[in-house]
């Protein structure tokens, strides 16, 4: 089981305080540290103001941060946890992500959710469609970006995003295509758009026995669209509360994970943020997992 490392920028209050530019110095640093330590991806939260209740404090934005991070690496795959269809149009988040594989030589990864943090779309002037209409928009932007990211100009027409004749070159480097990830728990709707569209499934902070008593129906979601299920990878995300526990209970975690055989497991390390040894901490936790690490 491979293990990305979910990049500090200040969403969860870890930069509470600190200067901008000392901030993103330490973002950065991180990034070094968890291509150099073997992790195999980098990943950023979609988010623009801190949680749990916005305060006037550090939080960098994904794309921004991410591209940046690009030039930072040269190893580890880069990604969003995961970019909220609500906040961007489909068309031109796929032409971003193109540019970005580009620019980073062949390693972005897409990642859609349909949105969930009200008091965001709130602020920002999004408003807050219901969740039938967010995930409308969802499947739509899915259909967007997969035209997009395929040969040829787009077109599109879904109720909530279409496009038109619309061109996007480049594509990004890699061949097919840039991979697609889809992210939720939701087994009706969600995991049915998984099936449809993307490459690999993101489940938020379930736990191993939750992921284990998922797999069966992900499965029946490729099913029954005709899809071999062992051609949509799943991966989780680990809530950042589980992994800050050091030792033998985080050892057992990471080797429960990997007993369900999915793909791949990231979280937020927090304490990385002003711990310059947690990182290393957290890496040697999931050799002892038997986790995978490149060397």
């Amino acid at each position: 089981m491979r293990v990305g490392i979910i990049v500090p920028q200040g969403w969860t209050g870890e930069y509470h305080g600190w200067d901008a530019s000392r901030a993103w110095a330490r973002t950065v640093a991180v990034a070094h540290e968890a291509e150099t330590l073997g992790f195999e991806s980098l990943w950023l939260f979609d988010h623009v103001q801190t949680e749990p209740v916005p305060t006037d404090e550090i939080t960098f934005e994904a794309f921004v941060g991410l591209s940046a991070l690009a030039v930072e690496t040269e190893r580890v795959r880069l990604g969003h946890l995961v970019l909220c269809a609500g906040y961007r149009n489909p068309a031109l988040v796929a032409k971003m992500i193109s540019t970005l594989d580009v620019v980073s030589g062949g390693r972005a990864e897409l990642a859609l959710g349909a949105g969930w943090k009200e008091d965001e779309y709130a602020a920002y002037g999004f408003g807050f469609p219901p969740l039938r209409e967010r995930m409308a928009l969802l499947e739509d932007s899915l259909e967007v970006v997969t035209r997009m990211l395929g040969p040829g100009h787009a077109t599109y027409a879904g109720t909530q995003a279409s496009v038109t004749d619309a061109v996007n070159v480049p594509k990004g480097v890699q061949q097919p295509r840039i991979p697609i990830m889809v992210g939720g728990n939701g087994p009706n709707r969600t995991w049915r758009l998984a099936a449809r569209y993307a490459d690999e499934l993101n489940l938020d902070w379930l736990s191993p026995d939750e992921v284990a008593e998922s797999l069966p129906v992900i499965v029946s979601r490729c099913e029954e669209i005709g899809r071999d299920p062992g051609t949509l990878r799943v991966s989780v995300n680990i809530g950042r509360s589980q992994s800050a526990a050091e030792g033998r209970s985080r050892v057992d975690l990471l080797g429960a994970y990997a007993a369900t055989g999915i793909d791949r497991v990231m979280t937020l390390i927090s304490a990385s943020a002003a711990d310059e040894d947690a990182l290393r901490r957290f890496a040697d936790d999931c050799l002892a997992a038997g986790c995978e690490l490149r060397a």
